[in-house]
C-alpha cells in the first residue's frame, strides 16, 4: 500500500526508527541544493510535461543491506510533498540483485528532480550497512561487538552511523561530549596514563563512561587501577589481544582497534575481546550500486 508523508502507514516497523526530520532536513536540504543549483533541473524542466505522472522501481543491482529510505523518501517529500512510496524491502532487509526496495509513484518531473539525490543516498548507506554486516557475520556467534567510528562523512555522521546498526553493528561514541575517550595525544599532553586518568575522573559526571587507549600491555597495566569504563587496545598483536584479555581479568570492556579487515578480524574476536572497532565501516564502505526504473 502506498503512503504519503504524515500519513499512517501499514508496512511493518522499521527495524529502527526513521531518524527524527531535525536531523534529516537540513543533510537533503543541503544536497539538493548542491545538485539544484540556482537554475533547477533544466534538463527535466525541457522535456518532461508538467502533468505527467509515472511509476518507478528502486532496485538492488546486487546483493545487500537497505539502507537510507528515511532520509532518500524526506528528500523526495521535499522536492514534491505529494510522491508516494510503497516499501518493498525495509531498512535492514537483505535483498538479492533484481529485488525491488521501493515503488514510487507521482509527478514525473518531482521523482527525476530527486532521483539522483535519493540513490545517492540508498547506495551510500546500503554499502556501509551491507560492510557492517560481512564483519558481523565473520564473527557470528563469538560474543563481540563491531563498532564503528568517528571516520565519518562530514555533516553525514547521523545516517551513517545509523547504517552501521542497521547492519547490525555497535554505534560506539556519535561525538566528542559521547563519553570521555583518552587517546595517546591526550595522554602525552597529560604526561602520562595515571595523570590522564586522574583528571578524567575528576572531571566526569556521575554518568559519563571514559575509555582509555593504550598501546602497550604496560600503558594496560598502568590503566586497570583505576577501573576506567573501557580500554582500548590500539594496534596489539594477536599475542598482546590475548595477554591482554587474561590481565584484564573481566575488570573492564577491551576494545580492539586498528588494522581491523575482513580477513584477519575472526582471529581478532578469538582472543576474548568484547568489542572491535572498525573505521572501515563508514570511510571506505563501497556504494551498494541502486538503480531507478521506470514501471
Amino acid at each position: 500500500m502506498a503512503f504519503r508523508r504524515n500519513a499512517p502507514s501499514s508496512q511493518e516497523r522499521l527495524s529502527l526508527p526513521p531518524l527524527p526530520d531535525v536531523v534529516l532536513e537540513p543533510i537533503v536540504k543541503l544536497a539538493l541544493a548542491e545538485d539544484l543549483g540556482a537554475a533547477g533541473d533544466v534538463t527535466t524542466d525541457a522535456i518532461i510535461d508538467p502533468n505527467a505522472d509515472g511509476r518507478w522501481a528502486v532496485r538492488a543491482r546486487e546483493d545487500g543491506v537497505v539502507a537510507g529510505l528515511d532520509v532518500a523518501t524526506y528528500a523526495g517529500w521535499m522536492i514534491d510533498p505529494d510522491i508516494e512510496y510503497a516499501v518493498a524491502a525495509q531498512d535492514g532487509a537483505l535483498v538479492k540483485a533484481g529485488d525491488v526496495i521501493l515503488e514510487i509513484e507521482g509527478a514525473a518531473r518531482s521523482v527525476l528532480m530527486a532521483e539522483r539525490t535519493m540513490l545517492n543516498f540508498i547506495g551510500r548507506l546500503s554499502g556501509i550497512a551491507t560492510l557492517t554486516h560481512m564483519y558481523v557475520e565473520a564473527v557470528n556467534g563469538m560474543g563481540v561487538i563491531i563498532a564503528s567510528t568517528r571516520k565519518t562523512t562530514p555533516g553525514l555522521r547521523a545516517l551513517e552511523k545509523r547504517a552501521v546498526r542497521l547492519g547490525g553493528g555497535g554505534a560506539h561514541r556519535y561525538g566528542l561530549n559521547d563519553a570521555m575517550l583518552i587517546k595517546d595525544n591526550h595522554i602525552a599532553a597529560a604526561g602520562g596514563v595515571a595523570q590522564a586518568m586522574e583528571k578524567a575522573l575528576k572531571h566526569a559526571a556521575h554518568l559519563t563512561a571514559i575509555e582509555i587507549e593504550v598501546d602497550t600491555l604496560d600503558q594496560l597495566k598502568q590503566a586497570l587501577p583505576f577501573a576506567p569504563s573501557a580500554i582500548l587496545l590500539d594496534n596489539f598483536s594477536l599475542t598482546d589481544l590475548r595477554a591482554a584479555v587474561k590481565l584484564a581479568k573481566g575488570q573492564t570492556l577491551l576494545e580492539a582497534s586498528g588494522g581491523i579487515t575482513i580477513e584477519n578480524v575472526f582471529a581478532v574476536a578469538e582472543t576474548g575481546v568484547d568489542v572491535i572497532s572498525v573505521g572501515a565501516l563508514t570511510h571506505s564502505a563501497p556504494s551498494l550500486d541502486i538503480g531507478l526504473d521506470v514501471l
